[in-house]
């Protein structure tokens, strides 16, 4: 592993953050994420948005209005690249 493996779409520490949550559930809400990491509303959306143009994520909403429910979920491309990302991370520590 070298530091090429370290992704920069996941190296952003709010994006990094997001992944390391998502990996431990089938799904996460955007106002679950907004009040675990303590971002703004706009910041998480703008993370977000940059996680799902590379494939990390996709984006699941439901009902509109102020009843809407927008979650997110890791794609296996997602899943694969956060963890080639921590093992890189590990290599570069030396643990």
């Amino acid at each position: 592993m070298s530091l090429a493996d370290l992704d920069p779409v996941i190296h952003a520490p709010k994006r990094l953050a997001a992944m390391a949550v998502l990996t431990s559930s089938d799904h996460v809400t955007f106002r679950f994420l907004v009040e675990h990491l303590g971002l703004s509303e706009s910041d998480l959306s703008k993370q977000m948005s940059a996680l799902e143009s590379a494939g990390y994520v996709k984006v699941h909403k439901s009902g509109r209005g102020r009843g809407s429910t927008t979650s997110y979920a890791l794609t296996s491309a997602g899943r694969t690249a956060y963890r080639r990302y921590r093992a890189a991370l590990h290599d570069l520590l030396g643990e």
